[in-house]
């Protein structure tokens, strides 16, 4: 996890003004599907500062993910404990796994060190993230860890629609590799459905993106607000939202297995 020894050609102490040209080139921050609105708000802003503090520390950058897989298991953890502290915590550690996200693609690309083993792992703290809050959302509409409790059932539902939900964009690539195909380009050309009804839906989700609140960041802001809301309610606003978020990932589900079989991803 630690590797002190720079890349070579490259500076060991960099500026931050040499980290954004070689870590975030065009490439990376123009991503259609791969980069989040927070890194494009603000997490980009801020993450050469966290990446030079790393790249001081020896990391590697499959060590920075490790750290990433961390915060997202915390974020998971907080969100269980039935308390607003709970729900701001697992939006701070969601914030925390977004900017280290940007961090360990930011020394791989400064240390030339980019590797499959580097995106299976970045995949594994996405999965942890996002599965493991809709999993620990149910404890949390349950007050409790029993699972034959109701709402810990849903909540073990909610999780598996979410996973099967990450698992059609990630059989996507597998597919191709199988049959083929060289990388798909993520460009949002691609991700046009061919037929005309799925693209009126695809018009229609963008003025209502539902679809987008079982990303980590989106989940724990809905989880806040319904944590806040519970204080007057006594945790009927977690539980709704856990019945509402379970429909529209059913929903979502469906709608992204259309959309991926009728657009230009598997050809």
């Amino acid at each position: 996890m630690l590797d002190p020894t720079p890349a070579p050609g490259r500076p060991s102490k960099p500026s931050i003004a040499e980290l954004r040209e070689i870590t975030q080139p065009p490439s990376v921050r123009t991503r259609a599907g791969a980069e989040h609105w927070v890194a494009s708000a603000y997490l980009r802003d801020i993450s050469p500062y966290l990446t030079r503090i790393l790249l001081k520390a020896g990391f590697t950058a499959n060590g920075v993910t490790w750290l990433m897989i961390l915060s997202a298991a915390l974020a998971a953890v907080s969100t269980a404990w039935w308390s607003v502290a709970g729900a701001v915590l697992a939006v701070l550690f969601v914030q925390l796994q977004m900017l280290i996200d940007c961090c360990d693609g930011e020394v791989a690309r400064w240390r030339q060190t980019s590797s499959p083993k580097g995106v299976y792992l970045d995949r594994v703290g996405h999965y942890v993230a996002e599965c493991g809050i809709a999993v620990a959302l149910g404890i949390r509409a349950a007050r409790e860890v029993e699972l034959g409790n109701v709402w810990v059932s849903l909540g073990l539902l909610l999780g598996l629609l979410v996973c099967l939900n990450k698992v059609e964009n990630d059989l996507v690539h597998v597919s191709r590799h199988y049959a083929g195909l060289p990388q798909m380009q993520d460009t949002d050309a691609v991700r046009k459905p061919s037929q005309s009804l799925l693209r009126s839906a695809r018009r229609l989700a963008r003025f209502v993106p539902f679809h987008r609140v079982f990303h980590s960041v989106e989940l724990s802001l809905v989880i806040l607000v319904a944590a806040v809301i519970d204080v007057w309610l006594g945790g009927l606003a977690t539980q709704w939202l856990l019945i509402g978020l379970t429909v529209a990932a059913a929903v979502t589900l469906v709608g992204h297995l259309a959309a991926v079989l009728s657009s230009p991803r598997l050809k």
